[in-house]
């Protein structure tokens, strides 16, 4: 009876360990988009320290988005429990959330240069200062980062819970600290190759090896397209991933792209759906920019 007992417990564990690999996979694909922006966003927040500083603040800001997920994890099984309800408006949150930062990326040149611009310009003199604090700089860095890191953090758990929210609160708390942990793992893990990657590419292209070198030459030269790269695909999914979420909980939108879409046939079955979604993504965006910007400047005004 007791192995028997063993054999159905490890059976039970078994099957739930592989539910949880099967719905951390389905978040993975819904939170594609903000992982892609999170990346760059954070390989971009870390650039500009010295080389010498540049892992250990990336690892300092690895330990406080584990630690921001840490607080997002338990809130999420929390408002899962105790207010079910609120589940899917925080999830079209997400989802507007994303779109508006989706496209105020895309216009970002247009409202912020000047500002971005002048910050850049502030920061290189602070760096080319020999008397500035840069233990200072890097501290602020590292908040500025942690801070970015908490609202995309926000957007994966919120997605993530979408997804698991009719799963049982054990199910629904092992999905999200799988997914947060892989997360900070992946994440935290390629923004450290990405700012290294320029290093390696210098070591290698001072080695005597011509083969050696030449691969150093790529990866120098390749290096800054990847952030960019990065950056623009990163942003396409945000449109894809908020406007599709958006769509899933506006069901005449919802029905109206998946019936053109079933007219059409074949191959525009698959696409139009998509394609759908991210037309969708980007109007809510441009709509949610308009409205929301003017509000904002006129906040910081006042708080400046």
């Amino acid at each position: 009876m007791a192995g028997a007992s063993l054999l159905t417990l490890l059976d039970d564990i078994a099957t739930m360990l592989d539910d949880v690999a099967l719905m951390t996979k389905v978040a993975g694909k819904k939170t594609a988009g903000v992982l892609g922006d999170d990346l760059a966003l954070n390989a971009q927040q870390v650039a500009g320290v010295k080389p010498a500083r540049e892992l250990p603040v990336v690892w300092a800001v690895a330990k406080g988005s584990m630690l921001n997920k840490c607080i997002l994890v338990p809130a999420a099984v929390a408002i899962s429990f105790f207010l079910p309800w609120l589940v899917i408006p925080l999830l079209m949150l997400g989802g507007a959330f994303l779109c508006f930062e989706g496209f105020e990326k895309v216009a970002h040149k247009f409202l912020h240069g000047n500002e971005e611009e002048a910050h850049k310009e502030n920061l290189r003199e602070a760096l080319k200062n020999p008397k500035a604090n840069l233990k200072e700089v890097e501290r602020e860095k590292i908040k500025g980062a942690i801070r970015t890191d908490f609202i995309l953090s926000a957007e994966i758990i919120a997605i993530t819970l979408g997804i698991v929210a009719e799963k049982s609160l054990g199910m629904q708390f092992a999905v999200l600290s799988v997914v947060a942990v892989m997360v900070t793992v992946a994440v935290y893990g390629l923004v450290a190759g990405i700012v290294k990657i320029d290093d390696g590419g210098l070591y290698l292209s001072q080695r005597d090896s011509a083969v050696l070198q030449r691969i150093g030459d790529g990866i120098l030269w390749l290096a800054p397209y990847m952030m960019r790269t990065l950056t623009i695909v990163g942003t396409i999914a945000m449109f894809l991933v908020g406007g599709g979420i958006l769509t899933h909980g506006i069901t005449p939108v919802y029905e109206a792209i998946r019936g053109f879409a079933a007219e059409v046939g074949g191959i525009g079955a698959v696409l139009i759906p998509t394609l759908g979604d991210g037309l969708f993504g980007l109007i809510a965006g441009g709509v949610l920019v308009a409205a929301l910007t003017p509000v904002i400047k006129l906040w910081q005004k006042r708080n400046a």
